[in-house]
């Protein structure tokens, strides 16, 4: 129903997930033992700038149970080339399914933690697990970044973004406005 001399209109709060979830797709890494795990998320939030991450997993994911043991994972961020890759590793399981084998993907040593960086991702950012503290009720882990890589050789340097239900956008046109930041100049 619209509001009264109004533009506006009702809009489903069930869907209304996907207005808030365009942060780039990333592929979460972990290790337990010798066994490397690669899943797909879109469910993160920045909390600060040091950077402290808030990624949220199932307790069905495969990865829950051993970030919540390992405490330590790699954030991966795809690029555009990337993109069918990521939503193939999220349409099967670790339990069955060895992803970097399966999907061709390069595990490269990480220098402060177990889990594996992926070679063909754009960045890998090592993290440690700081709070648990929300992952029994909303599969809520906090994330301290401690080393980050950037793979310089990748020449499309586009992100994607999921919006839920298998729909995607992919990066446009970067517009700079750096000149209008002056309240956080430490930050430009």
């Amino acid at each position: 129903m619209a509001q009264k001399g109004s533009m506006l209109i009702d809009y489903s709060l069930e869907k209304s997930f996907e207005l808030f979830e365009p942060g780039p797709v990333l592929l979460l890494t972990t290790k337990q033992g010798e066994k490397s795990n690669v899943m797909t998320l879109s469910w993160h939030a920045l909390i600060d700038f040091t950077p402290i991450i808030a990624v949220v997993l199932s307790n069905g994911d495969y990865s829950f149970n051993t970030l919540r043991k390992t405490k330590e994972c790699v954030l991966a961020i795809p690029n555009a080339e990337l993109m069918q890759t990521a939503v193939s590793i999220g349409n099967c399981s670790g339990r069955e399914t060895d992803k970097f084998a399966t999907f061709n993907l390069t595990a490269a040593k990480s220098q402060r933690v177990k889990p594996p960086l992926i070679a063909e991702a754009l960045y890998n950012v090592e993290c440690a697990v700081i709070d648990v503290s929300l992952a029994d009720r909303y599969g809520m882990f906090v994330l301290e970044g401690l080393k980050a890589w950037e793979n310089e050789k990748i020449a499309d340097r586009r992100t994607f973004h999921a919006h839920g239900n298998g729909i995607f956008t992919l990066d446009g046109e970067e517009i700079n406005l750096k000149n209008l930041m002056t309240k956080w100049p430490q930050f430009v």
